[in-house]
């Protein structure tokens, strides 16, 4: 059995609810890679279809995926204020006719009305989303004790709840959404030289570990490097690295990846979740007026900023 099918028989015993456009495309980034001295190249995991969630799409597939085979006819989900991530969970929610509860959690602080009321909060109401706040930020685990609580109270009246879970306690479930965007990237880069290394974002570690195991599983050692978005690379390190082991053990299908494989750079990171600093904001201006692409400030700009960094320093692989 070969590499690939092996994994597919792991992943199969999941359910997923496609949604996304896949596979999206692969494009070679010109102007800005002339800039930067790099044959530079971008997933557009913008394009992914669904309410502009990009990346998202992939791993709520898998979570939606389990909320049907639940026969849930609601979605309850965590996140930041401005989080994408349950803007997109109600957008889909909305498509498969589910009723969605979102919990926003104040990350961020120092933060107006305004930050509160528009943009992705604005497009949460927009969907019909019923809106819960959480206090604490950096509480995963009380984020999700808080959204059961919910949960719990919608059963009472009949419901069937489905959670979305933030915290690091439960399987890595979205982080299938990954592995297979690493299938993709090797289907299209089948006929060409593999990448010197793969850049993404590392926050929750989801997309991190999704990338970095689909990539070993299928046999690939393209170094990948994830860019701290939420933790420095200290606290972030053994995060991606127990997740690593969690996502193996979810699927049933260790790969004991040896501790060098988990690489982290959090020089973009100050001064701190969604807070951008001049470099990122750098970052954005330069992509846009180079390629035309848009990033946003808190994930794909960090990650940009970052790339710039160790450009500048001579520190990717290759």
């Amino acid at each position: 059995m070969s590499a690939a099918d092996k994994l597919a028989a792991h992943m199969a015993r999941h359910p997923r609810l496609p949604m996304a456009h896949v596979p999206t495309p692969l494009e070679k980034l010109n102007n800005l890679g002339d800039e930067l001295e790099l044959d530079l190249w971008v997933k557009r995991d913008d394009c992914t279809g669904v309410a502009f969630g990009g990346n998202k799409v992939r791993q709520l597939e898998y979570y939606f995926g389990a909320a049907q085979r639940e026969a849930a006819d609601t979605v309850l989900i965590t996140g930041a204020v401005q989080s994408n991530f349950v803007r997109t969970a109600a957008a889909m929610a909305r498509r498969l006719g589910l009723d969605i509860h979102i919990q926003l959690e104040e990350r961020v602080p120092d933060m107006g009305d305004l930050y509160r009321e528009n943009g992705n909060v604005l497009l949460d109401r927009l969907f019909g989303a019923t809106l819960h706040s959480y206090p604490e930020g950096e509480d995963e685990a009380g984020a999700d004790r808080a959204v059961g609580e919910i949960a719990a109270r919608l059963k009472e009246k009949g419901r069937r709840p489905y959670i979305v879970p933030l915290s690091a306690d439960h399987p890595p479930l979205g982080a299938l959404g990954y592995i297979d965007a690493a299938a993709e990237l090797l289907q299209q880069t089948e006929d060409s030289d593999p990448f010197d290394e793969v850049i993404i974002a590392s926050g929750s570690a989801v997309t991190h570990i999704g990338v970095l195991y689909g990539l070993r599983a299928l046999g690939s050692h393209m170094p990948v490097r994830g860019i701290c978005v939420r933790r420095n690379a200290t606290l972030q390190a053994p995060r991606v690295a127990q997740r690593l082991v969690d996502l193996g053990e979810l699927l049933e299908y260790p790969l004991n990846l040896p501790a060098e494989d988990v690489r982290l750079y959090d020089g973009a990171l100050p001064p701190g979740y969604g807070r951008p600093s001049e470099a990122v904001t750098r970052a954005l201006y330069m992509t846009a007026q180079t390629e035309g692409l848009l990033l946003d400030p808190v994930y794909t700009g960090k990650v940009m900023a970052g790339l710039i960094d160790l450009a500048g320093m001579d520190e990717l692989a290759g």
